[in-house]
């Protein structure tokens, strides 16, 4: 198939001066009459454009732009899914879209009873004892359960000697980064020659002064954390907390659960293991879930249920408080509900089961031409090597770029050099992921000289990714 990328030579918004085209809907006479001098404004910085033009322009950064409605999206530990049009519909009703955030409680049952069965489900789910749905993103629940290990050992009287947060070598970044957040000094463990957490490296930095252990499993290997049940007991003997990082949960549902493997607390991407769309930057949702001893420090509201009706709940008596505005991304758990509620069980036992059969077809493909460290048997993505091949996995990915694929993740996790990581999902086709392959095995084989140079067919060239990252503009001035 061959590709080529839309480039536009597109202006700012500002730019345009069609003129807009919106007016009052109705019989107002002089709108502006009517509001009060005090609150109007003059000289709003607003651009003076038309829809037409508004549309175009968006439409044509979007075709310049790569994302999950255009393709497969194997971007390796972001669960990329394609985001079903069946839930954006559901969340599309005028009956949520246009319920107001300040409604009273009596007008908004429906969402109410929406997010009441959602937190239901993510009990059950993770068979943890309850759920809050405050707040806006993975990484954001994650520090949210960072402050509930906080108030927790303070209302313990422990606070000023449970210092330390435990951490593997092949966490994601947003794990050292919510502890240290949250007042705690960040203490790294070592990966064992598995892959897996090494376990005589943790008994021996856990401590009186452990707060917690921050993990996910399986890890961003790929690989399953086989001795979960040891390291629970490691860190509960010294009466830590260990807490599960969901951004691989998409590999066991139906299989297992944080709930089984002894988590104290969880937090869920929306977003990655129930296909809600990651957004430019928003909006998100992870909620969190905690074990029946922390449930009073969950963020408020929650939602109850007394008979048929339902109600916020900010009672919690040593909850951390609000995290955020209102009551969530409701958008989001909307679809997230949409999504568990057509699924049922049986459909996210299947996902989970083909997302890590996909990724093992991926393995068994690419196990000629790449490295594969650790054991090869994966579960929902994996970690490739270029070292042996003696091209980059930079060059690897801007190659695959110009061939009309996204790349895998690169240069992560650090423990494996010139690596690229891989999780194709459940939501692709043989075809794409026999092509993918393709793709990476003919990189593999390009002189280095010329691999270097791609891409060309993209909607932007080859970039200085030194300068880029040094000689930041973040933002734009007339």
């Amino acid at each position: 198939m061959s590709y080529r990328q839309a480039t536009y030579d597109e202006p700012f918004l500002r730019e345009f001066a069609s003129g807009t085209t919106y007016e009052i809907p109705g019989d107002y006479g002089d709108a502006e009459s009517r509001i009060p001098e005090s609150l109007r404004r003059n000289n709003i910085e607003m651009p003076d454009i038309a829809e037409y033009d508004v549309v175009r322009h968006f439409t044509r950064l979007s075709q310049m732009n790569y994302g999950v409605d255009v393709g497969f999206y194997p971007l390796g530990s972001c669960t990329m899914k394609f985001n079903p049009k069946y839930a954006d519909l559901v969340s599309s009703f005028p009956s949520f879209r246009d319920s107001h955030p300040l409604a009273s409680e009596g007008l908004v049952q429906g969402n109410l009873r929406v997010m009441y069965e959602l937190q239901e489900y993510l009990k059950e789910i993770s068979d943890m004892d309850a759920v809050s749905l405050q707040p806006l993103a993975g990484a954001h629940g994650e520090f949210s359960g960072i402050l509930i290990v906080r108030k927790y050992f303070q209302d313990k009287g422990q606070l000023d000697s449970r210092t330390d947060i435990i951490i593997p070598d092949t966490a994601h970044g947003t794990n050292p980064a919510s502890a240290a957040m949250g007042g705690f000094n960040v203490v790294e463990v070592a990966s064992g020659p598995d892959g897996t957490v090494d376990v005589e490296a943790l008994r021996k930095v856990v401590s009186d002064h452990t707060a917690a252990l921050m993990i996910t499993n399986p890890n961003t290997l790929g690989i399953f954390e086989h001795n979960i049940f040891e390291i629970s007991s490691i860190l509960h003997e010294k009466g830590a907390l260990l807490y599960y990082d969901g951004a691989n949960l998409n590999a066991i549902l139906g299989q297992t659960s944080p709930g089984l493997m002894g988590f104290d607390i969880v937090h869920f991407n929306l977003h990655k293991t129930f296909a809600t769309p990651h957004g430019g930057g928003g909006p998100g949702s992870g909620p969190i879930a905690v074990r029946k001893h922390l449930q009073d420090y969950l963020p408020v509201p929650v939602v109850r249920r007394t008979g048929d009706r339902y109600n916020l709940d900010y009672s919690l008596k040593n909850t951390i408080g609000k995290v955020s505005s209102f009551y969530g991304s409701f958008g989001v758990l909307l679809r997230a509900w949409s999504y568990i509620t057509k699924s049922g069980g049986d459909g996210l036992g299947m996902n989970s089961k083909i997302a890590v059969l996909d990724t093992n077809y991926i393995s068994a493909r690419l196990a000629g031409t790449y490295g594969i460290p650790f054991k090869k048997e994966k579960m929902h993505e994996l970690v490739i090597s270029s070292s042996s091949t003696g091209r980059r996995a930079l060059d690897i990915a801007k190659y695959v770029l110009d061939k009309g694929m996204h790349p895998p993740t690169v240069y992560f996790p650090l423990i494996v050099k010139e690596s690229m990581m891989i999780e194709p999902t459940e939501t692709v086709s043989k075809q794409d992921l026999d092509r993918y392959c393709d793709l990476l095995e003919l990189a593999a084989h390009e002189p280095a000289d010329q691999l270097s140079e791609h891409p060309f067919n993209t909607a932007i060239g080859r970039i200085d990714e030194v300068r880029a990252a040094r000689d930041q503009k973040l933002n734009w001035h007339s």
